[in-house]
């Protein structure tokens, strides 16, 4: 079962705030526990009578820890209060707050292995270990013993592994000196997840995977690493992260997106010859950058596709067009399109193109591989969640008549998974002239599979990939010439929450995409594109607009829907 956990960067003796907003998102995450890495106590040079007196209630239970919270060394010395407490109460300091120590191996009632190795390395022990275990030092002796944990799923260190920003794209930080011991501690463990501290930036490299052990030849372990800036930082660098692990998982079969080879294990070697890029092993890197390993006849390296520092759709990624930012919610964002299909001129009674995205904030290339069933569950509910709002801002919208069409491409090799949206004429759909016109481009295009009507969900009772359009029209727009006509459209009882199911119905239909099945991921831009005689816009790329009119639109767009925005009031 997966374990949500959150970690934070060093206190500095702001442990109160610190543990108030863990409380915070504890309350609607419902974490398994909290690490609070580096420095939790102020440091004695500068501490304060107000450093003194929050340390006592501390001590005292008079803090609220409102969970299993675990803070490892630092680079200074205990208080000696907190000292004499930890030795009376076996490394707990108050309910819930435990001390992991400066070298130390735990097991979690989840079965988390967290391996720590925290405070500075002591230069003037030459060898052997160092005895107390509440003096901020280490050996590189005290690292050497830790390898006999074998494994972890989460590795602590204060310190840096050194290499570890070499094969890796993410720039913008002055990394700290690395030790060679931490990378051989890492390398020997293979966590992971492993996280350090610094004091005033955050950084997340790329994940990387180990070289293969002999006894499992086709195994890539892979590691996280991330570092996280102090809680007081001025430039409010990010300071907590939060993430979820099963430690009783497989190793992933796939290299998940933006994965490189171990920085530890690239060795610098001669240039090599054209003709030797030609043989790749299955652990391979392009340019020579890794270790080749025997090549495979039967694999070939794939490169991975782009991952979130480098995904158009990621908020943490300097790639994302702020400018197109309608709104964002928990698990979602809602943001207009680049290039969009239609222009002002299409709905004249719409204060914008109203070609609109729903993105999920999780980097994921399908929603059903979003691996946390809950978080899959919140973020498929908060996506039409925006659908119905959108839905309920056409409704109130005088003038022309619209419906709408939402559609996805889900597939396993993609990069990112996101639904478009995008008003249409209220007589196109009842005419079933929507519909019609999904099936005639597919049999026009040779796709050898038929579109089914069918609600999937989140994708996750499908095997395989799918293209798939919601086709939706209001509930009183359902006649023709005086008949029922919903071109088969039922009810869309999706959107319980805010009675719409009584204001429109929908119908869904599905494309099964098999392997190998050569699609345009272009496809619903395309039948969307003919239907409304805007052939020449099929293109986004044709359809670029100006970083000024980008932002003026969403900004109407914005103001537009204020009122049925309904993360504004979370």
């Amino acid at each position: 079962m997966a374990s949500k956990i959150i970690v934070s960067g060093a206190a500095k003796g702001r442990f109160r705030p610190v543990l108030e907003k863990i409380a915070k998102l504890h309350s609607k995450n419902s974490f398994s526990l909290a690490i609070i890495l580096g420095d939790f106590f102020a440091v004695p040079e500068s501490s304060s009578d107000e450093d003194d007196s929050n340390l006592l209630a501390l001590i005292n239970g008079e803090v609220e820890v409102p969970l299993p919270t675990y803070f490892t060394a630092g680079k200074y010395p205990l208080p000696s209060s907190v000292i004499e407490k930890l030795e009376q109460s076996g490394d707990e300091l108050c309910p819930n707050l435990y001390f992991l120590g400066k070298r130390s191996t735990a097991k979690t009632s989840e079965g988390l292995r967290i391996v720590n190795i925290a405070g500075s390395l002591d230069p003037t022990i030459l060898a052997g270990e160092s005895k107390d275990k509440y003096l901020p030092f280490y050996t590189e002796d005290d690292a050497k013993a830790l390898r006999g944990a074998n494994s972890a799923d989460i590795l602590l260190t204060s310190n840096w592994p050194a290499d570890i920003c070499k094969g890796s794209k993410i720039s913008g930080i002055e990394a700290p000196a690395g030790e060679q011991h931490i990378a051989n501690l890492c390398s020997a463990l293979r966590p992971r997840y492993h996280f350090s501290t610094t004091s005033d930036a955050f950084y997340e490299r790329e994940p990387f995977f180990h070289r293969p052990l002999e006894r499992e030849p086709d195994t890539r372990y892979i590691t996280r690493f991330i570092s996280l800036a102090s809680s007081d930082n001025p430039t409010k660098q990010k300071s907590l992260y939060a993430f979820s692990i099963d430690p009783t998982s497989s190793v992933p079969l796939t290299l998940p997106p933006g994965t490189t080879a171990c920085p530890f294990t690239i060795a610098q070697k001669r240039q090599r010859l054209p003709d030797q890029e030609q043989s790749y092993s299955r652990f391979s890197v392009p340019n020579g950058g890794a270790d080749h390993y025997r090549p495979s006849k039967r694999t070939r390296y794939t490169k991975p596709p782009p991952g979130p520092q480098e995904c158009f759709f990621c908020l943490s990624s300097s790639k994302v067009n702020t400018n197109l930012i309608a709104s964002i919610a928990n698990d979602t964002y809602l943001t207009t399109a680049k290039g969009p299909l239609t222009t002002p001129s299409t709905y004249p009674n719409l204060p914008s193109p109203t070609h609109l995205l729903v993105i999920p904030l999780e980097h994921s290339p399908t929603l059903s591989s979003i691996s946390i069933p809950e978080d899959r569950a919140r973020t498929y509910k908060e996506m039409h969640r925006y659908r119905r709002a959108l839905h309920s801002f056409l409704l109130s919208r005088r003038g022309e008549k619209l419906g709408a069409v939402t559609w996805d491409v889900s597939r396993a090799a993609g990069i990112h998974n996101h639904w478009q949206f995008l008003p249409v004429p209220v007589d196109l759909v009842k005419k079933g002239l929507v519909e019609a016109a999904f099936k005639v481009e597919a049999e026009n295009e040779k796709y050898p599979v038929t579109f089914r009507t069918k609600d999937i969900g989140d994708g996750t009772v499908v095997k395989g990939d799918f293209f798939r359009v919601w086709i939706w029209m209001p509930a009183d727009e359902d006649k023709v010439d005086g008949q029922d006509n919903g071109g088969g459209l039922v009810a869309d009882v999706d959107g319980g929450e805010d009675g719409e199911e009584k204001r429109g119905k929908q119908k869904c239909l599905v494309l099964p995409l098999s392997a190998g099945f050569k699609f345009d991921i272009q496809f619903g831009r395309k039948v969307m594109a003919k239907l409304l005689g805007l052939d020449g816009r099929r293109d986004w790329r044709d359809c670029e607009q100006t970083d000024k009119e980008e932002l003026e639109d969403a900004e109407k767009f914005k103001e537009a829907f204020k009122k049925f925005d309904w993360a504004l009031e979370e």
